[in-house]
């Protein structure tokens, strides 16, 4: 490939650290609920909030639930773990409440920045975007917060387009708006199925952030680990036949798109 026009990125666990903004958040909020949920396994309840994220925000992005719902159910479903009952509204003010310790813990990854900044630097006039899987307000707020809302020409999100990755609808829009055919465009996730082979099985290079290492070894049992760490023998072989390139984090991204345009 010639150097790429445009880099595409996700963002949650990309550039944004939505993991680690999640356990922290659960976990202040669980303080300052107390009672029975200050007092049980945190290893166990934040094992268990990100399962529920996982399989809530599927059906939200499934069109199963709205997102309001898919907020509401994996408040109910998380205390019913303590057998505790929410009613809706009991519920939606619990999330609300998360959330705020959630908002409260978020950063961006320590490579984000540096890694956009020496892809800048790397290929002059170079365009940047994100596509992510979510609500536009949402997305939009986190990008602000973290400084990010004024590095990336355009964000999509799947809320305002209403089909998610891996569609290869998504990833063909994105390339359209910067009127840039797919072949010279780039885009970098964390998910490798999700991301980098949606991404290549459109026509783009796919780069697959695999900050976890997850295909070093074998793939932990769901119950021990959030599912989003789980990879397929079926994800590896369509990686390998779509040309998918694996990094272990931003820092290696310049290096290689640079090896990647020779």
């Amino acid at each position: 490939m010639n150097a790429p026009r445009v880099v595409l990125f996700d963002l949650d666990d990309t550039l944004f650290a939505h993991r680690a903004a999640v356990a922290a958040g659960i976990l202040l909020h669980l303080d300052r609920v107390g009672g029975a949920f200050a007092t049980g396994d945190r290893e166990s309840a934040t094992v268990l909030w990100d399962a529920l994220e996982e399989e809530h925000y599927h059906s939200y992005l499934a069109g199963a639930l709205d997102f309001a719902g898919q907020r509401r159910a994996r408040a109910r479903d998380f205390a019913a773990s303590f057998d505790i009952a929410l009613t809706d509204r009991e519920a939606d003010a619990w999330f609300d409440d998360y959330f705020e310790s959630y908002r409260a813990s978020w950063h961006l990854h320590d490579d984000a920045l540096p890694a956009l900044d020496a892809l800048a630097e790397l290929i002059p006039g170079v365009r940047f975007g994100i596509i992510t899987n979510g609500d536009p307000v949402f997305q939009g707020d986190k990008l602000r917060r973290v400084g990010l809302a004024d590095r990336f020409e355009h964000v999509i999100t799947s809320g305002a387009l209403g089909y998610a990755k891996p569609d290869a609808r998504i990833f063909e829009h994105a390339c359209a708006l910067f009127d840039a055919p797919v072949e010279a465009a780039v885009y970098v996730g964390d998910r490798l199925h999700t991301d980098a082979v949606g991404a290549a099985a459109a026509g783009l290079t796919g780069v697959w952030l695999d900050r976890a290492a997850a295909s070093a070894g074998p793939v932990a049992p769901a119950t021990a680990a959030p599912p989003v760490a789980a990879v397929t023998p079926t994800d590896h072989d369509d990686a390998s036949r779509l040309g998918v390139v694996r990094i272990e984090d931003l820092q290696a991204l310049p290096t290689l798109l640079a090896l990647l345009a020779r």
